[in-house]
């Protein structure tokens, strides 16, 4: 007898599409570098060592990576001294400004058409005018000034230093306006009272 023919297999399922993956995000900035003039060498700040001072370096170029540059070239005898601060993932340099923090009417940045990772539009913008304060704090040999500590017109708000209030001298200022407005209301009632008397007196006369 014919052998029995054997049963056709069934297909094979597709197998599923698989999920497009996620982008990876990029690292983030973690350590700056900051030469200059008047800049100790071999200064940089670090995210794990001094989280503050970092932020406060980073923070005066980290939104001049995509602005649209703000003004022209400025003369080169109105800049003055220039800083060179480059931005690290993990020790390998992604961005480099140069700083002008006593620039002619106001802090001045530059940001190179050939940066580290690629090219963009050089362009020059308005610095914070936090940069000179916030680069001495760093370790840069800067004047102080701490009327500015923070925000500017490039990338922040102008942040004037905290006044902490004298409450002994309002004290004082308000028992001393309260005793000359006592005194005053006094000599008030005296006129008005030394008035009454005299009318009283010349009328007791006439009478």
């Amino acid at each position: 007898a014919p052998a029995a023919s054997a049963p056709l297999a069934a297909p094979a399922a597709s197998a599923p599409l698989a999920a497009p993956a996620a982008p990876k995000k990029g690292a983030k900035p973690d350590a700056v570098t900051v030469t200059g003039a008047k800049a100790p060498e071999g200064l940089t700040v670090t995210a794990e060592a001094d989280p503050e001072l970092f932020a406060s370096l980073y923070g005066q170029v980290s939104w001049l990576a995509e602005a649209a540059p703000q003004m022209a070239a400025p003369k080169k005898d109105k800049l003055g001294d220039r800083y060179t601060l480059t931005v690290l993932v993990k020790g390998a340099p992604q961005q480099v400004y140069q700083l002008y923090p006593h620039a002619t009417g106001g802090p001045k940045a530059y940001r190179a058409a050939k940066q580290p990772k690629g090219r963009t539009t050089a362009g020059w913008f308005y610095g914070r005018l936090s940069m000179s304060e916030t680069l001495r704090l760093s370790g840069v040999a800067l004047p102080e000034k701490r009327d500015l500590m923070t925000g500017g017109i490039g990338g922040g708000e102008r942040v004037a230093a905290p006044v902490m209030p004298d409450y002994n001298r309002d004290v004082d200022e308000f028992v001393t306006e309260l005793r000359q407005l006592v005194l005053l209301n006094g000599a008030v009632v005296l006129t008005i009272a030394a008035g009454l008397a005299g009318m009283s007196y010349l009328i007791r006369r006439k009478v």
